[in-house]
């Protein structure tokens, strides 16, 4: 899966008795009705987000994780890629190919009927 959007805010690094790293960011997307979406990158990936800070517009590819624990559950977003993201406004704009109706007729052309 993945979402484009702006970074909002990037998390200090999480680090857990076990060695677990988890690091936490929300990137709110360009919608016309914008979302805060939280994130987290973990293990070896909390360093992705070094290279990035708030304002950043980016694209998230992520996994949707879920689990029960204790009768309750539990929805993570997972991002294993985050890249730049470019807005599409500077690609060049296509000139249309010209129509035969929109080719000007000589005076030689419009007389020449075939009857």
């Amino acid at each position: 899966m993945e979402i484009s959007g702006k970074i909002k805010f990037i998390n200090d690094t999480q680090t857990f008795e076990s060695g677990f790293q988890k690091r936490e960011f929300v990137v709110t997307t360009n919608e016309q009705y914008p979302q805060d979406i939280k994130l987290e990158c973990i293990k070896e990936r909390v360093n992705i987000l070094d290279a990035y800070s708030a304002g950043d517009e980016v694209k998230v590819a992520f996994n949707l994780r879920g689990n029960e624990y204790n009768g309750r559950y539990f929805v993570n977003l997972q991002a294993w890629r985050i890249e730049a993201a470019f807005s599409t406004s500077t690609a060049p704009e296509e000139t249309p190919i010209p129509v035969s109706e929109d080719l000007p007729l000589s005076d030689e052309q419009q007389d020449d009927l075939p009857f």
